[in-house]
């Protein structure tokens, strides 16, 4: 009866390894997603799969709404103002968010 529940680890799913965002890559946010502003940063509502994600600072959101589809990552960072040391933990959250869907290649 042990791991009649559990899955065999020979199966993996897309979500246990997201595809990394890189500075060249060009997002924008996927159509069925919403946001309600928040003094942290923001929710954001995917009515399609219905998933709540956060995006959790400010600089974040900033970030994410510059994304247009003509922006890289990289212009959208410089254009926020987003110092290059912290180029890492932004695209480890926009990895989070494409992930999620919030997020899609444009």
């Amino acid at each position: 009866m042990r791991g009649l529940l559990t899955a065999p680890q020979s199966v993996r799913t897309d979500t246990e390894h997201p595809v990394p965002v890189a500075l060249d890559d060009r997002l924008v946010v996927h159509p069925d997603v919403s946001f309600r502003p928040e003094r942290f940063g923001a929710l954001a509502y995917h009515f399609g799969n219905r998933r709540l994600s956060f995006i959790k600072h400010v600089d974040l959101l900033a970030v994410v709404e510059a994304l247009d589809g003509e922006l890289t990552v990289r212009e959208a960072l410089d254009g926020v103002g987003v110092d290059p040391g912290r180029y890492g933990s932004f695209l480890a959250a926009l990895t989070t968010l494409s992930d999620s869907e919030v997020l899609r290649a444009a």
